[in-house]
């Protein structure tokens, strides 16, 4: 009983030296930590290519080992990242947490699930919504750009995801596309409202598509717009109430009023 106790606590113990490890990959911010998270990322990026040029090459031989090699990926990650946690009911509640789960899915069942393969590039949504990615802005001194790289991002997924949407459910229907550059391109014409007619999709289907991604397009390039041109807010994390973003000539604190004393440059 006591040998099984034993091998028991080694296991567990084992458990929580797999955990540590890998909170500190995670979320750390020592040097092998960064690189760790770099190196996760450029994974992450080169993952997102796949599912960008997923219409082109779905068709080759080797896709499918290509897939499944993806799946263990993103299937390592997501056990690591829950390995990592704090709290592991906090993250599953996370909407990143269940896209990702959903990625998983499809990458593995490509065959059931190939009609929403395009929602794949979701991916690239939840990698601007994890700490890692930023960590290196901040050590950089990129933190203005935070804000505008969120909104460059949240356009391109939009992008994608439309052109992946137009691609799988218009591609033979009638629509004048020949290829994804196709649908890409009407995607972009849709959203910029320059609408030069060549290609149309056909029914009520592609005009309320059409209808919803300009409406939607229109508004996120507003975003972007207002991400770059609007004054940066400053990151000065205040302890009375916590709030962390306030404008640059702030010398009041807009949620508890009190006096914020934010440093200038070279002060």
């Amino acid at each position: 009983m006591k040998i099984a106790d034993k091998g028991a606590s080694r296991d567990l113990s084992g458990l929580a030296r797999l955990r540590n490890t890998l909170r500190k990959l995670y979320h750390g911010r020592t040097p092998a930590a960064f690189r760790f998270q770099l190196a996760a990322v450029i994974i992450d990026l080169a993952i997102i290519a796949f599912f960008i040029a997923t219409p082109v090459i779905q068709q080759t031989a080797s896709f499918l080992w290509l897939d499944y090699a993806v799946a263990a990926l993103v299937a390592a990650d997501l056990i690591a990242r829950l390995l990592a946690s704090n709290d592991m009911l906090r993250l599953m509640k996370q909407p990143t947490f269940w896209v990702d789960v959903f990625i998983l899915l499809t990458l593995l069942m490509p065959t059931a699930l190939a009609s929403l393969g395009f929602l794949r590039i979701l991916r690239l949504w939840s990698l601007s919504r994890s700490g890692s990615i930023w960590r290196h802005f901040e050590m950089r001194g990129l933190r203005p750009w935070r804000e505008a790289s969120h909104a460059v991002i949240n356009l391109l997924t939009f992008l994608f995801v439309i052109t992946g949407f137009v691609y799988t459910f218009f591609f033979r229907n009638g629509a004048g596309l020949e290829n994804y550059i196709d649908a890409l391109y009407f995607t972009v014409a849709t959203v910029t409202t320059t609408g030069f007619g060549d290609i149309v999709l056909p029914g009520i289907a592609g005009k309320l598509t059409a209808i919803v991604t300009m409406i939607i397009g229109i508004s996120l390039f507003v975003r972007l717009a207002q991400a770059i041109f609007r004054p940066a807010k400053v990151f000065f994390p205040y302890p009375q109430c916590g709030l962390q973003r306030h404008e640059p000539d702030a010398v009041h604190c807009k949620a508890c009023g009190h006096v914020l004393n934010i440093p200038n440059e070279g002060d």
